[in-house]
């Protein structure tokens, strides 16, 4: 029979002859249990929304982007393409031509970011599950049109009603500036708005895509594009992404970058780990604060046990054996608010990940608080709520200890 543990068990469950011990640990376990829960409930309802940010990036940004390594543009032939095509894991691929130009609407003018884009990417974008005002269409008969971010459209008051049109400018590569007619210099089109789209605040603050035919005249270009974005099918694994950009890069060369989303957004994603991280050292603090709890109850568990701990050392138990009983009964504090917790957090994210019954207020893109739970986050939570019970139940018990010595050996 395993001694400290016994002894641990029976003094957590006994009844004390002070009451307020009883009382300080069922706060402590309550304390745990609340804390472990939400470090659950709180990391759950972040992976929801990192989750949802995700996929509405991925519906604007491509699985795979082709770049030129140096400079703006390239022209996409060769073989490598035709081998792209032939990938079991490729969806689609379509070709961009993407720069900063200046916009003028009704009198409001503002710098943006216009993506022309090829039919492909008309027909099969993703971003069409995201118009909020109008329809996502390029043409309309001979007529181009454009969808522009949400932001950028009430900024400049624009409207898919409306007939006024877009005006696009941006300075003539082949003519040279002229002082007395700057304007001669600068090339401009015309697009007609078909739509407003809402993704992230980012991009609805700057983008606007148009026909790709209409970037190449008002950039004045020829086969030229700025990218080749590539989408996979849905279930693609990683190692089936990896070789494929694998194969990729090896056939193109060191001339063009190969990057998957991860790589295009590297600064945002960072920053999604990091406020992550951030979340979970926080939330452990408080779960610190809560144990100090433990603190109290087994002090006093300590003190009120006097007269067993001197019986127990009268039978042979030495020092070593006394602390592990104590350290124990306060792990134990801690681990019994750990199931609780764990329990309540895992019962409430499975019950909000499949009927949603909290709901978000105002008029946001899901109803609900979007909450993914995961096995990981589980696993982290209890491990370092574990520790941090086991920790802080050390440090009454080795006070205790040294006081103990300290007395001793004054007699």
């Amino acid at each position: 029979m395993n001694l400290p543990l016994f002894f641990a068990g029976r003094y957590l469950f006994a009844k004390k002859s002070h009451n307020v011990i009883n009382i300080i640990s069922a706060i402590s376990v309550i304390g745990m249990a609340i804390g472990t829960a939400a470090v659950i409930i709180i990391l759950s309802i972040y992976n929801g929304f990192d989750s949802l940010v995700k996929d509405m990036l991925g519906d604007f940004d491509p699985d795979i982007l082709i770049a030129p390594a140096e400079g703006k543009t390239f022209v996409p032939e060769g073989e490598v393409y035709d081998w792209i095509y032939e990938q079991d894991a490729v969806k689609n691929m379509c070709c961009v031509l993407t720069e900063n130009i200046f916009v003028d609407y009704g009198g409001k003018q503002s710098m943006v970011t216009a993506k022309g884009v090829d039919w492909v990417y008309e027909e099969e974008s993703p971003v069409r599950n995201h118009i909020r005002a109008g329809e996502f269409a390029l043409h309309k008969g001979d007529i181009p049109l454009a969808v522009v971010g949400s932001s950028l459209a009430y900024r400049l008051g624009i409207n898919p009603k409306f007939l006024t049109p877009i005006e696009l400018y941006f300075p003539s590569r082949n003519r040279n500036f002229s002082i007395s007619n700057p304007l001669a210099s600068i090339e401009s089109v015309n697009v007609w708005p078909s739509g407003i789209f809402a993704i992230n605040s980012e991009i609805d603050d700057k983008y606007i895509i148009v026909p790709m035919n209409v970037m190449k005249e008002l950039l004045e270009y020829g086969d030229e594009v700025s990218g080749v974005e590539i989408r996979v099918k849905d279930g693609c694994s990683r190692k089936e992404m990896k070789s494929l950009i694998d194969g990729i890069s090896r056939r193109l060369g060191e001339n063009f970058t190969v990057s998957d989303r991860f790589e295009q957004n590297k600064a945002l994603y960072k920053m999604m780990r990091y406020e992550k991280l951030s979340i979970f050292a926080i939330l452990i603090f408080i779960v610190i604060v809560i144990a100090f709890n433990i603190f109290g109850s087994l002090s006093m568990l300590i003190i009120e046990k006097q007269d067993d701990i001197r019986i127990l050392r009268s039978m042979g138990a030495g020092d070593k054996m006394i602390r592990r009983i104590f350290v124990l009964e306060g792990w134990m504090i801690s681990l019994l608010g750990l199931a609780c917790g764990l329990f309540l957090g895992i019962a409430f994210s499975l019950l909000q990940q499949h009927f949603g019954f909290i709901r978000m207020p105002g008029n946001f893109i899901v109803q609900a608080y979007p909450v993914i739970l995961s096995a990981k986050d589980i696993i982290i939570t209890a491990a370092s709520v574990a520790a941090v019970g086991y920790v802080i139940a050390l440090i009454p018990v080795f006070n205790a200890g040294h006081a103990d010595k300290s007395n001793r050996r004054c007699r």
